[in-house]
């Protein structure tokens, strides 16, 4: 296990909890590397030298799978106090905003006020459609 991300690492966004989760785009240089990656992507990922994830995720929609974005969500929040993880699509803005939110959701925060924390610390424009925002409303009616 590694210690989770600095502050300072551009992209990361601290939790309410605490828990730091990098998001990028899959342009951007991953550094430092990640010890884990969530890919969401409508294609398979590129080859990683670390362990990682990929829930099928078309731009601008929601998962192909529900279930197993749900579960991939849930891994990430899990590893995230102890490790370098990370959230990574095209544009690293909406499908990553929508998950970023969605880890908020898990941290305790409500919907509404997740996609806010995310579009404050994150970016601004994160969470791009309203099928990403019903989404995000979704996981809060279902997580434990």
């Amino acid at each position: 296990m590694t210690t989770p991300w600095k502050s300072d690492v551009p992209g990361v966004v601290t939790l309410p909890s605490g828990r730091r989760v990098r998001g990028r785009a899959l342009r951007a240089a991953p550094i430092p590397p990640p010890s884990f990656t969530l890919f969401l992507l409508g294609r398979h990922p590129p080859a990683t030298a670390w362990p990682s994830r990929w829930v099928r995720w078309r731009d601008f929609l929601v998962p192909a799978d529900r279930a197993n974005a749900v579960d991939a969500l849930h891994e990430v929040w899990r590893r995230a106090p102890g490790e370098c993880v990370e959230i990574v699509c095209d544009g690293g803005r909406g499908r990553t905003g929508t998950a970023l939110a969605c880890l908020a959701v898990l941290d305790g925060t409500s919907p509404d006020n997740a996609v806010r924390l995310i579009r404050e610390r994150y970016d601004r424009r994160a969470v791009e459609t309203p099928w990403q925002r019903r989404f995000v409303q979704d996981l809060a009616r279902t997580a434990p």
